[in-house]
C-alpha cells in the first residue's frame, strides 16, 4: 500500500475518532519525529513536544485539515514546537541575565536551591487551593485551555470558570505575595 494513501486513510479514520488510526499514526511517526526533534532540543524536550503534538492531534481530530501530507505536517509541527521551546529558553535566559545585571544577582548553587524552594512553595500553594479552583487554574495555566474549553470539560459555565480562576489567583497572590517579583522571571506562565 502507498504510504501517503495509508496516511490519508489513517487521517480519515482519525477524524472519525478511530483510536486504532491514532495509535497507528503514533507508532509510525513517533521514532522518526523523535530523531528529528533531537536535532533541535534535548531528548526530554523532544519527547515532550512530540507527546504534546500527538495529544493536540487527538484532541483536534474532528477539525483536522492538512494542506500538505500528514508526514510533512508532523515534521513541520515538531520543528516549530522545538524552535518555540528554544526561543522561550533564550528569552528566559535573557530576562534572567538582565535581572541579574540590574540587581547584581548571580545564579549560584544557593540560588538554584532557592529556585527549587520557590517551586516547592508554588506547588504547595496550588495544591492547597480548593479543588474546583485548582482544577480550573491548572487547566488554564498548564494545559493552556480556554475558559470555554474548561467549561465544556468541567460541565460548568465559562463565567463559573472565570470566577474560579480569579479566586485561585487572589489566593495565590496572597499566599505568594513575598515572591511575586521573582515569579515573573522564573514562572511567567503563572501570570499572577
Amino acid at each position: 500500500m502507498n504510504t501517503s494513501l495509508g496516511d490519508e486513510i489513517l487521517v480519515e479514520n482519525l477524524v472519525k475518532g478511530d483510536k486504532y488510526a491514532f495509535e497507528s499514526i503514533f507508532k509510525k511517526y513517533y521514532a522518526p519525529l523523535l530523531a528529528y526533534g533531537k536535532q533541535y532540543v534535548e531528548l526530554a524536550d523532544a519527547q515532550e513536544n512530540i507527546q504534546d503534538l500527538m495529544l493536540w492531534l487527538w484532541n483536534n481530530r474532528e477539525n483536522l485539515y492538512f494542506s500538505t501530507s500528514l508526514k510533512s505536517y508532523l515534521f513541520s509541527a515538531v520543528r516549530n514546537r522545538c524552535l518555540t521551546a528554544i526561543k522561550k529558553e533564550k528569552t528566559k535566559a535573557s530576562s534572567f541575565y538582565e535581572l541579574s545585571q540590574l540587581t547584581g544577582f548571580e545564579q549560584s548553587g544557593q540560588d538554584l536551591y532557592f529556585e527549587k524552594e520557590l517551586k516547592e512553595k508554588i506547588d504547595r500553594a496550588i495544591s492547597n487551593l480548593p479543588d474546583s479552583f485548582r482544577e480550573a487554574f491548572e487547566l488554564n495555566r498548564f494545559e493552556h485551555l480556554t475558559y470555554k474549553e474548561i467549561a465544556l470539560k468541567l460541565g460548568v459555565s465559562p463565567k463559573t470558570v472565570d470566577y474560579r480562576i480569579q479566586q485561585a489567583l487572589k489566593i495565590l497572590r496572597k499566599d505568594l505575595r513575598n515572591y511575586l517579583p521573582l515569579l515573573v522571571y522564573f514562572y511567567p506562565m503563572l501570570r499572577l
